[in-house]
């Protein structure tokens, strides 16, 4: 895999803006979207839906075939950008078995600001009752982690451009 291209996952907990955020950054590199959500198995969005977290356990499966829609490359060999919660080092370790070359873009923000996101949302197996849960989880990016830390406060558009800028950097350095 090109260090030129990179796969790239936009990372964070609920109400961040993983999925919007993730589609522009893929509009703007001109490479396809996947939503991790997608992948999860029906008996994984169930238990969230009732309002209980997955364990690492549950994870496992669903972050191998999210690891594997990293590594895949289009025709053009240009690999997608995915949104994926990764909240821990762990969960980000197992996506790079299989994609090694991942940039993760964290998307980062106040529990105030994430819980007045979630509250007017309607999603299918996310409720807001799992944001503690997951802020409790989340692991920052490491420093030898290829990653870009951008703040969610901004307007969207301008999240999503502070992430390509971001991006851009790890490239030049890379």
């Amino acid at each position: 895999m090109s260090d030129k291209d990179p796969p790239i996952v936009v990372m964070g907990v609920a109400g961040c803006g993983k999925s919007t955020v993730g589609r522009d950054i893929a509009l703007a590199l001109g490479r396809a979207f996947i939503d991790a959500d997608d992948l999860h198995p029906v008996a994984n969005k169930a238990k969230m839906a009732a309002g209980q977290p997955l364990d690492d356990d549950e994870r496992w499966p669903w972050l191998d075939l999210v690891g594997e829609a990293l590594a895949r490359r289009d025709e053009n060999g240009v690999p997608p950008v995915v949104a994926c919660s990764a909240l821990k080092r762990l969960h980000r370790d197992r996506l790079r078995t299989k994609a090694a070359d991942t940039v993760f873009v964290l998307l980062d923000g106040s529990r105030e600001l994430l819980r007045s996101r979630i509250g007017p949302r309607v999603h299918e197996f996310m409720p807001a009752a799992l944001l503690d849960s997951q802020l409790a989880t989340l692991e920052a990016l490491e420093t030898d982690e290829a990653g870009v830390l951008v703040d969610i406060a901004p307007p969207p558009r301008e999240v999503t451009a502070n992430a390509l800028a971001g991006i851009r950097r790890l490239q030049s350095v890379r």
